[in-house]
C-alpha cells in the first residue's frame, strides 16, 4: 500500500507489473450497505513534479502463444488488442512507451531452451506508439518463457531521470527457465522500488496461477473481450493513479473519526489486502492511499459492531471516496457496584445491538470496550442470567452498567440423589443438580429460589424435598436438605 504523500518527491519511481495471462472477469454491480461510494476527479497533484509516465511493455512471444484461443492465436489476438490500445493512446501528453520480448529469438527445443531470449526491441521514448505496434507485428512466437530474467533486465530499461516507471507484462505462461519471477519482485521491492502489479492470464493451468500471484493480483480472462476490458484499465491505471479515501462520520457528517482498523477484500480472490487502521494525517484530513481498481472489492470496518460496504467498484484514475456514518463511538462498562472479588471470577458479558438475537462482541466484566454509539442489549452471563436492555450509548462518554453482586448457597445434603434449583416466583430453570450429593456452593444472584430434591434411595416422589431460601449480595446462605 501507498501512502499519499503530504510533500513533494523530487525522484518517484514506480514499477507496475501488470501480467496479462489471456481467463474471468465478470462485472460485479455495486451493493451499498452502510457505506456511500462517490469520487472526484484526480487532478494528480502527488505526479506532477515526477516527470512523465513511462510505460514499458514486455510481451510473451513464446512457442505457448501460437496456441488457440477464441478461435484465434493468442498472440495474434494479443497483439491486434494491444495496437488498439496504443492507438488511443497516441498524443497523451506525457508519456514514454517501450517494448521488451522475450522467446521471439531462439525456436524452442525440449532440453535447449534458450533463457537468454530476452530483447528491448524499442528503447522507451516519447510518440513510439506506432513503432511499438510494428514491431508487435512482426513478432514470431517459438521460444521459451524466460519471466524472471525478463522483468530483471527490464528493470534497467528505464531512464535514470525522476518519472512514474510501469512494467506491464503480457503473458499466457509460467516461469520456464527455474528461475523466480517472485524473487525478482522481491528484490526490486528491496532497492526501493515499488511493485505494483497486476496479473492478468490467457489461458494459464489452475495449478500454475499460484506461481504468479507471488508476484501480484492475479486476474484471469477467459475470452478476449475480458482481455480487452483489463487491458484498458490497467492503462487507465498506469496514466492515472486510483486512490481512496474511507470517511468515517461522526453525528454531525464530519470525518472526525479516526484508529478503526479496516478490511478491502477482493471478492474475486478472496485476498484480504490493504489491511490498514485508519489514520487522519497532522492536519485532520483523512488519509489518502493507492488501490487497484480492476477488483471489486468489501469493505470491513472492525468497529463494534461492525460497518462497511458489501460491494466497491472503484472509478479508475479517479479519487475515490468512501463515506461511512454514525461512526461516532462511546465506551461501555459492566461492572459490579464495587471492585471486590466475588465467587464468579472472570464474567463474560455479552452486547447485542438492541433487539437482535446473536451478539457482536464478549466483554469481561471489569472491563471496558469502545463501541459505536447507539442502543444496546447486555447479557451477563450471571447465575441467573442478567439482562439489561435499551442501553443508549453517546458518543465520547462512558457509560457504566452495574448489576447487584452476587451471594452463595452452601449446600448440605446426607444423600446422593436428582434435583434442580428454580426461580421462586417464575420457576424459571436455573441449577440443575450434579448427579449423586449435590452438597457444595452455588454463586447465584440476589433473588428467591427454591431447591427440589430427592435422595436416590427413596422410591417414592412424595419423599422429595422441597426448600424456598433467598439469596442477598455478598452473603453466605447455608442450606442443609436434611433438617
Amino acid at each position: 500500500m501507498l501512502q499519499k504523500p503530504t510533500t513533494p518527491f523530487y525522484f518517484v519511481s514506480f514499477f507496475a507489473f501488470a501480467i496479462f495471462s489471456l481467463s474471468s472477469y465478470p462485472p460485479v454491480a455495486a451493493q451499498i450497505s452502510t457505506a456511500t461510494l462517490t469520487y472526484e476527479s484526480s487532478q494528480g497533484s502527488d505526479d506532477s513534479d515526477v516527470g512523465p509516465t513511462r510505460i514499458l511493455f514486455v510481451f510473451d512471444a513464446s512457442n505457448s502463444m501460437n496456441a488457440y484461443w477464441s478461435g484465434e492465436r493468442k498472440i495474434v489476438l494479443a497483439t491486434k488488442l494491444l495496437s488498439q490500445s496504443l492507438e488511443t493512446l497516441y498524443g497523451t501528453a506525457d508519456l514514454e512507451l517501450g517494448l521488451r520480448a522475450y522467446g521471439h529469438g531462439t525456436k524452442h527445443i525440449e532440453g535447449q531452451q534458450d533463457c537468454d531470449d530476452t530483447e528491448l526491441i524499442v528503447p522507451i521514448k516519447k510518440g513510439t506508439n506506432l513503432i511499438v505496434k510494428q514491431e508487435l507485428g512482426r513478432l514470431q512466437a517459438q521460444g521459451t518463457t524466460p519471466i524472471a530474467r525478463s522483468l530483471e533486465k527490464a528493470a534497467g530499461d528505464f531512464p535514470s531521470e525522476p518519472g512514474r516507471n510501469i512494467i506491464i507484462l503480457i503473458t499466457d505462461g509460467i516461469e520456464a527457465c527455474d528461475e523466480d519471477p517472485c524473487a525478482v519482485s522481491r528484490m526490486l521491492q528491496a532497492k526501493g522500488i515499488v511493485v505494483k502489479p497486476f496479473i492478468i492470464g490467457i489461458g494459464i493451468d489452475e495449478q500454475h496461477k499460484e506461481s504468479l500471484r507471488c508476484v501480484g493480483n492475479f486476474y484471469d480472462a477467459t475470452n478476449p473481450d475480458v482481455f480487452e476490458t483489463v487491458l484498458e484499465l490497467v492503462l487507465e491505471q498506469a496514466l492515472h493513479n486510483t486512490t481512496v479515501e474511507v470517511r468515517l462520520l461522526d453525528a454531525d457528517g464530519n470525518p472526525t473519526i479516526t484508529d478503526v482498523p479496516m478490511t478491502f477484500t477482493d471478492l474475486r480472490s478472496g485476498t484480504h489486502h490493504p489491511q490498514v487502521v485508519h489514520t487522519l494525517s497532522y492536519n485532520n484530513l483523512t488519509d489518502t492511499f493507492y488501490l487497484d481498481p480492476i477488483p471489486t472489492y468489501s469493505l470491513r470496518l472492525h468497529s463494534l459492531p461492525n460497518r462497511g460496504m458489501d460491494s466497491v467498484q472503484l472509478a479508475p484514475g479517479r479519487h475515490n471516496i468512501i463515506s461511512v456514518p454514525d461512526m461516532s463511538q462511546g465506551v461501555i462498562s459492566p461492572q459490579f457496584p464495587n471492585a471486590k472479588r466475588n465467587a464468579y471470577q472472570h464474567l463474560a458479558v455479552d452486547l447485542h445491538e438492541s433487539g437482535e438475537c446473536k451478539s457482536f462482541y464478549s466483554v469481561g466484566i471489569g472491563e471496558s470496550a469502545t463501541i459505536l454509539t447507539g442502543t444496546y442489549d447486555l447479557v451477563f452471563h450471571t447465575v441467573p442470567r442478567t439482562y439489561v436492555h435499551d442501553v443508549v450509548l453517546d458518543a465520547l462518554s462512558n457509560t457504566k452498567i452495574t448489576i447487584a453482586s452476587p451471594g452463595s448457597l452452601m449446600l448440605q445434603s446426607n444423600a446422593s440423589g436428582y434435583g434442580s434449583i428454580v426461580d421462586a416466583n417464575t420457576l424459571e430453570h436455573i441449577v440443575q443438580l450434579p448427579v449423586g450429593n449435590p452438597s457444595g456452593r452455588y454463586t447465584l444472584q440476589p433473588g428467591n429460589y427454591t431447591v427440589i430434591f430427592r435422595a436416590r434411595r427413596a422410591r417414592s416422589s412424595k419423599y422429595s424435598i422441597q426448600s424456598t431460601f433467598t439469596i442477598t449480595s455478598g452473603s453466605t446462605l447455608n442450606l442443609n436438605l436434611h433438617d
